[in-house]
């Protein structure tokens, strides 16, 4: 009976999970999901996460019957091979403590079990997904720190320049401003690190939801999320300066620096959205070329 319960779900494309392999994925994915919240989620680069994981499980969820419509399950001697070597890399990563190790390791394993019972048909379909999903995992520090230098320099010279030129008693030296008598150290929080890899996350979901049929558009919106991040952090910075120039450095350093940080993102985000605004009427035309093109 079980044996041909099990070629007919084969024939239908669809294998249900067992419930030992359930609880082997529950007994490595819970505690890294406790590991990435007290380790990456506390801090600003790493604040996106949750929403990654959340939106990434919604995405997945309105696709579940046409998953399991189209499911036809891979090699299992390809998904076996993949399994053990993110189990060595997770091993790795879980015993010496890096956390990049270990959760990259997770996804590879994830993917591999989604392989195994749905296939590689269905993976393509899903690539949107899978690939933000990998947003989730945090990025070590000396990739961080590589994108991090450019950009403080960068944003520290565009703020400098549009503040000397309203006036302001400002002075740049590296990633250091001197604001009147105070000294503001431009860091990674507001040199785009945070706002770059959320608003990347955060773009990509949005792009993907609105326009997904229009690559065109599609393209020139993620081409644009980075001259948005850094607009956005150059705005954030701005408010930084005039909160130490006019309310000293502990007004800076405190609750308004977190403050500052929310009007970036939303500044971010509502650049998106009007650049999104703007391309509406290239949308519609492109749209108007294929029906005519369609028609003839």
């Amino acid at each position: 009976m079980h044996m041909a319960s099990l070629r007919l779900e084969r024939m239908t494309g669809w294998i249900r999970p067992s419930p030992l392999l359930a609880l082997a994925l529950v007994a490595v994915v819970v505690p890294t999901l406790f590991s990435m919240a007290r380790e990456s989620w506390t801090r600003e680069e790493g604040i996106h996460g949750p929403i990654v994981l959340a939106t990434a499980g919604w995405l997945l969820w309105r696709r579940w019957d046409e998953i399991r419509a189209n499911a036809r399950p891979g090699s299992l001697p390809v998904a076996a091979a993949a399994v053990t070597l993110a189990a060595i890399g997770y091993t790795f990563g879980r015993a010496y403590g890096f956390l990049v190790v270990e959760v990259g390791a997770l996804y590879v394993a994830l993917v591999a079990v989604a392989y195994a019972f749905i296939g590689w048909r269905m993976l393509r379909r899903l690539w949107f997904p899978i690939v933000y999903l990998g947003f989730a995992i945090p990025l070590p520090g000396w990739l961080l720190d590589g994108i991090t230098l450019p950009l403080k320099h960068l944003v520290s010279h565009v703020v400098t320049t549009l503040m000397s030129a309203l006036g302001f008693p400002i002075v740049q030296v590296g990633v250091t401003l001197f604001v009147a008598q105070y000294q503001l150290l431009v860091e990674d929080a507001c040199a785009g690190l945070n706002s770059i890899i959320s608003l990347t996350a955060v773009g990509l979901f949005y792009i993907y939801l609105l326009h997904n049929a229009s690559w065109r558009c599609a393209l020139v919106l993620v081409a644009l999320l980075l001259p948005i991040a850094i607009a956005a952090n150059v705005i954030r910075v701005i408010i930084l300066v005039l909160i130490t120039y006019y309310l000293g450095d502990e007004m800076a350093q405190g609750y308004l620096h977190e403050t500052a940080g929310i009007v970036t993102y939303v500044a971010a985000l509502l650049l998106i959205f009007l650049i999104d605004g703007l391309l509406t009427p290239l949308r519609r035309r492109l749209s108007r070329r294929r029906d005519h093109a369609a028609a003839a």
